[in-house]
């Protein structure tokens, strides 16, 4: 009896700890994006003659970002269900 309950706190855990986890890696891409997005505008604001340059790397690079968040939260959720 006393091993069923440990492992029903410890899958409790880590559901929390999957949360957790999720949670970090979304605020991350959320954080990593707007900084990406503020230097481009001050990019863009300094050399105006760059601007498809800057905009093409800025979506490249928040496209990156977001598919590593993305991966992020596809290996909370599989470390939730196995």
């Amino acid at each position: 009896m006393l091993v069923l309950l440990a492992l029903l706190e410890a899958a409790g855990i880590a559901k929390v700890g999957v949360g957790l986890g999720a949670g970090i890696a979304a605020i991350g891409a959320g954080i990593g994006i707007g900084r990406i997005g503020s230097s481009a505008m001050e990019s863009i604001a300094r050399q105006p003659e760059a601007t498809s340059d800057i905009r093409s790397n800025m979506i490249v690079i928040a496209a990156l970002i977001e598919g590593v968040a993305l991966f992020a939260v596809i290996v909370c959720l599989l470390c939730l269900f196995i």
